[in-house]
């Protein structure tokens, strides 16, 4: 699945979740805009465009090879997509929960705000 304004948000934060899983980093950044701006929720902006975005996952998919993401809950709200995650950096853990909050603006998702 790639990133188009045709999709709904549910789609688009399925489609990001499942490159990112496969460890597909085009396609994972295809889903986000360009000026992405990734969030502590209430707290400080710790990535700043989509360039920024993919040296980070350029290095977590380096870091963690079977890090895998399984989707606990989703919640859509018109171009909101709230996810709970329960996440595996690889068969000895360690594992963790996180809420993804994703803000989409143009067929593209342009905030994340994580709770971890």
């Amino acid at each position: 699945m790639s990133a188009s304004a045709q999709l709904s948000p549910a789609d688009i934060a399925q489609g990001q979740l499942d490159a990112y899983n496969v460890q597909d980093l085009d396609a994972h950044c295809a889903f986000f805009a360009d000026d992405i701006t990734v969030a502590d929720l209430n707290g400080d902006v710790t990535i700043q465009g989509i360039a920024a975005y993919r040296a980070k996952y350029v290095q977590v998919f380096a870091d963690f090879p079977q890090n895998r993401a399984r989707l606990v809950n989703r919640i859509c709200v018109g171009q909101t997509v709230i996810d709970h995650e329960d996440v595996s950096r690889g068969p000895d853990g360690p594992n963790f929960q996180v809420i993804a909050i994703y803000t989409l603006a143009g067929g593209k998702i342009a905030r994340v705000d994580f709770v971890k």
